[in-house]
């Protein structure tokens, strides 16, 4: 059982209207947000930052930032936004190699160097303490310019929140979040835990 059960959709027309954004990065609106708009100006709020934080600009594609939700929420196990990361991630074309092999970015050919880049630094500004150290840095400036990684650590402080958020709240995973999840990383040991 979540902490807080989510309100229906339509309890505020103008959340869900905002909301309206996750059909496409997911096919349905979150129950995380559904809980969010107990409070509307969260949620607002929220919907706005993920937006503007998931943005194509360029090379940061948005299959690798959904990758790099992916890696920071692995970091903290949020077992809810895992599915969601994976699921985003699926929905915005990344190859189907690198879904198979999220686990092993570190080593698996799938992976540039640059993305590899990327996805050490979602994991070493996820965990606490923080690990962003020089070689991170200078890897990082290798492959990417200072408007790319301040995209990148939108993705990994927006996920520091939803990881926060979604355990603690304990919130119910959607069903096709659970297919997501099952397919890319349960062969890795997810499992839909408190989140059912």
């Amino acid at each position: 059982m979540p902490l807080v059960n989510p309100l229906p959709p339509e309890h505020d027309p103008e959340t869900k209207e905002l909301a309206d954004f996750f059909n496409e990065t997911l096919g349905f609106c979150p129950n995380s947000v559904l809980t969010m708009q107990i409070r509307p100006e969260i949620a607002r709020a929220f919907i706005n930052l993920n937006k503007a934080v998931m943005n194509n600009k360029g090379r940061v594609t948005s299959s690798l930032k959904r990758m790099i939700a992916w890696v920071s929420s692995n970091a903290t196990g949020c077992r809810y936004c895992q599915a969601h990361a994976i699921r985003a991630a699926e929905r915005y074309g990344a190859e189907q190699e690198k879904l198979d092999h999220i686990w092993d970015y570190k080593t698996h050919p799938a992976f540039s160097d640059g993305e590899r880049a990327a996805l050490d630094f979602s994991l070493a500004a996820s965990v606490i303490p923080n690990a962003v150290d020089e070689s991170i840095k200078k890897e990082l400036h290798r492959h990417w310019d200072e408007g790319e990684i301040v995209e990148m650590l939108g993705v990994i402080s927006l996920f520091g929140y939803l990881n926060r958020w979604n355990d603690s709240m304990g919130t119910t995973l959607e069903e096709g979040a659970i297919e997501s999840g099952n397919q890319y990383l349960g062969k890795h040991g997810w499992e839909v835990g408190k989140h059912q």
